[in-house]
């Protein structure tokens, strides 16, 4: 440990997290560059070429360029996401799970209020149903 001093280790350990944080940021763009459903298929190609040849400067002027659409897409997709989620979860709750015996039982309730089961088959539909 005395041939490698502690601020060498906090420049290593600076180095690594910057290296990490360059890969996430470089996947970030390549991946809202696909993601842009508005940018042409040159145009994309003409992006990649350039974060991938030049890619401190490419990704920078990327940023510069279409940062703030790229924060408007990001929005976009968690709110699909968000409503997708939320219209799955509408979905489920009603078509099964506990809201399913709910329904019967007004489904059963309303039978027995028109005349066409009677108050026991009504008690053992019920019977059958809470069981």
């Amino acid at each position: 440990m005395d041939d490698y001093p502690l601020l060498n280790l906090f420049w290593t350990m600076l180095w690594l997290f910057l290296w990490v944080m360059w890969f996430f940021l470089l996947f970030k763009v390549i991946s809202d560059i696909f993601r842009d459903h508005g940018m042409s298929g040159w145009a994309k190609a003409g992006w990649l070429v350039l974060v991938l040849l030049l890619p401190y400067i490419g990704v920078l002027i990327y940023l510069i360029v279409r940062g703030r659409s790229m924060a408007e897409r990001d929005a976009k997709q968690v709110k699909q996401s968000q409503e997708a989620f939320q219209a799955y979860v509408r979905e489920a709750a009603s078509t099964g799970g506990g809201g399913g015996s709910a329904d019967e039982l007004h489904k059963l309730a309303a039978l027995k209020d028109k005349g066409d089961i009677t108050q026991a088959e009504f008690d053992r539909a019920k019977a059958k149903l809470l069981a």
